[in-house]
């Protein structure tokens, strides 16, 4: 593994192991205990102050919104069942595939 991968692993094991924790001793636990919708809100607010501060050329702002971006992230796919892997599969689905096209494979809203 890599270090990012390696880093990402712990993450995923550790949201993994605390979410059902006590919601006293444990933000993860604290945070599934509200339910996915709490737990999106989250990704969304950590999306947006990742935004401003990249917006703002904050790049070590942006690199700590962004770690609490995949943390929450990490959060809402466990809560679905979900792994950081799931996505890695879907990236490398799409690898190769030109952005347009693969936005144009998908099924009309």
């Amino acid at each position: 593994m890599t270090a990012i991968s390696d880093t990402l692993a712990r993450l995923e094991a550790t949201i993994r192991a605390r979410r059902m924790a006590d919601p006293e001793s444990s933000y993860v636990a604290k945070l599934s205990a509200k339910g996915r919708a709490k737990i999106a809100q989250k990704v969304g607010e950590e999306a947006v102050e990742t935004v401003i501060a990249a917006m703002s050329n904050d790049k070590e702002g942006t690199a700590s919104e962004a770690a609490d971006l995949l943390f929450h992230l990490a959060i809402l796919l466990a809560d679905m069942n979900l792994s950081l892997s799931d996505v890695c599969l879907e990236l490398d689905r799409r690898e190769g595939v030109s952005g347009i096209a693969e936005k144009a494979s998908r099924p009309q809203e």
